[in-house]
């Protein structure tokens, strides 16, 4: 499997050579979207992706969690936490990317 990490300017640069807008539109299309994105999710929003997937957050609650090392008991505070679930499309695609 490969170390390679997808970033914002690889997703910039891929719209500026697919869709052929200025480099700086394309990065400011990127943000854009990420920024939608995650002021949906902050907001409590689910965000769906037709063929890719969804985000969505979560409320953990509050428990009594034990440190591993020691033994010892230590308190949990609840707090939200973002989940993806993947589309069943997403699912085949990724799972025939590793037969290969």
């Amino acid at each position: 499997m490969s170390e390679k990490t997808l970033t914002r300017m690889d997703l910039s640069e891929a719209v500026f050579r697919e869709v052929g807008l200025s480099r700086n539109d394309s990065a400011e299309l990127v943000e854009s979207v990420l920024a939608h994105m995650s002021d949906a999710l902050v907001r409590g929003e689910q965000v769906k992706i037709s063929s890719f997937g969804t985000f969505s957050v979560r409320e953990k609650s509050a428990r009594v969690g034990r440190n591993p090392k020691t033994g010892e008991e230590v308190p949990i505070n609840p707090r939200r936490v973002l989940t993806f679930r993947p589309s069943h499309l997403m699912k085949d695609r990724v799972s025939a990317g590793n037969k290969s």
